[in-house]
Order: C-alpha cells, then sequence, then structure tokens
C-alpha cells in the first residue's frame, strides 16, 4: 500500500516501512525526503498522504495513527515527530503496552504552504491550517489559524505574516 510518484526524491537513507493493516503511504510529485526520515505505519489504520512538492528534512518520524494528511509546499526542518496517536495508560492493572492506543481524535491535517521549525512535535487532533508558522521546539496538539506564527508548549500565536 505504497504508493510513491516518479517525480519524488526519497533518500537512500530513509526508512519508509510497509503497512500490514492497510494503511496506505502517498507520496505525490516533486516531495523530497531527506536522510534518516521514518514513516512508520502503527498505532491505527489511517493513512499518510504527503502532498505535491512538500520537503521532509532529516531525522523526522511519522507515525500512521489516526491519519496524517500533508498538503502541498509544506516545509518541515529536521527532527520532528508526527504522531496522530496516543497510548492508552489510563489502568493501573495492565502494562501500558497491552492497553493498547486511545481512541482517536482525528489525525493530523497540515494545509498547503505551512512551515514547521526544526524539533516540533504534532500530535493527534493536530490541523495547521494554510501558511501557518511553527517555531522551532514547539508542540501542536490543536487548531492554528491560517498565517499565524506560532510557537511554545503548547503552540501559541504570537503574531500574523504580513
Amino acid at each position: 500500500m505504497l504508493f510513491i510518484s516518479e517525480h519524488a526524491t526519497i533518500s537512500k537513507f530513509a526508512d519508509i516501512e510497509p503497512s500490514l493493516r492497510g494503511t496506505r503511504i502517498v507520496i505525490k510529485k516533486g516531495v523530497m525526503i531527506d536522510s534518516f526520515v521514518k514513516i512508520k505505519p502503527t498505532g491505527g489504520t489511517g493513512d499518510v498522504i504527503i502532498g505535491e512538492d512538500t520537503y521532509i528534512n532529516s531525522g523526522c518520524v511519522l507515525y500512521s495513527g489516526n491519519g496524517i494528511k500533508i498538503g502541498q509546499d509544506v516545509l518541515i526542518a529536521a527532527n520532528c515527530t508526527l504522531a496522530p496517536v496516543n497510548h492508552e495508560f489510563r489502568s493501573r492493572h495492565q502494562k501500558i503496552r497491552e492497553q493498547r492506543f486511545m481512541e482517536g481524535r482525528g489525525g493530523i491535517v497540515i494545509e498547503d504552504d505551512v512551515w514547521i521549525g526544526a524539533n516540533s512535535v504534532i500530535l493527534d487532533g493536530a490541523i495547521l491550517r494554510q501558511g501557518c508558522v511553527v517555531g522551532a521546539n514547539s508542540l501542536v496538539n490543536g487548531e492554528l489559524k491560517p498565517y499565524t506564527i506560532n510557537v511554545g508548549n503548547p503552540a501559541k500565536m504570537v503574531g500574523v505574516r504580513g
């Protein structure tokens, strides 16, 4: 269930695992995936769709979980994690590993022309609207408005693109 455009560029050092549960991984034309990027189908059956002319820099990890939809012309800096999945942990009578995963919050949606700074973490339920910017080392767990500049943990709006 891996669909890679012949016009995408993927480093030979990237690691894209095939799904065992039917998750589709779609990499469209013009996408560039750098060295040491890991795409791992786990924690659900959501698809990973990477839109045209998107760049994913080295060291990023994308888990499929409840799904990731990345638009066109998105820039994801080094060492970012996209995790649309959460471990269940509430029962103390079971090991966390045995509890599997929580109900999903809708996956991750990243619209067109978004820039995500280095070392940022994007969690299940995050929606990054068109043209927004996420500063380095930020955590996104909700919706960011279009063309806003957002930083922190959790990410908060600090400005608007001019």
